[in-house]
């Protein structure tokens, strides 16, 4: 019988929150609070709360970045708050970097590893 390898990786769910500092004008129609997790790839939000194209497009770029391991000494690790991308919004989106979650090569694309 072959022995079977082992083809696991893991990558961070995150946490999107919106910050601002306090009286900060929000111009998006979200709230200090406001937030979305991203879990796998798969992109959660609570009930009844939305969230802005413009503001969802501002940190796209950036998640998958976020969910891999990173060095500590890398920007990627340390820094944390995409600004709004109406210049005259005060409000800001954390990223945090939430538990590990695992995930098969092979349940996740139909490309093999190689030997």
């Amino acid at each position: 019988m072959a022995e079977q390898k082992d083809d696991s990786f893991e990558i961070f769910d995150l946490r999107v929150e919106v910050v601002a500092p306090e009286g900060a004008p929000i111009y998006c129609g979200a709230k200090a609070g406001d937030h979305f997790e991203l879990r796998g790839e798969m992109l959660h939000l609570p009930p009844g709360q939305g969230i802005s194209i413009y503001s969802l497009a501002s940190v796209l770029p950036l998640l998958a970045a976020k969910q891999r391991p990173s060095h500590k000494n890398d920007w990627m690790t340390t820094d944390a708050e995409i600004a709004c991308p109406d210049p005259h919004c005060g409000s800001r989106l954390r990223i945090t970097r939430l538990g590990l979650r695992k995930f098969s090569h092979a349940e996740t694309t139909a490309v093999p590893l190689d030997d």
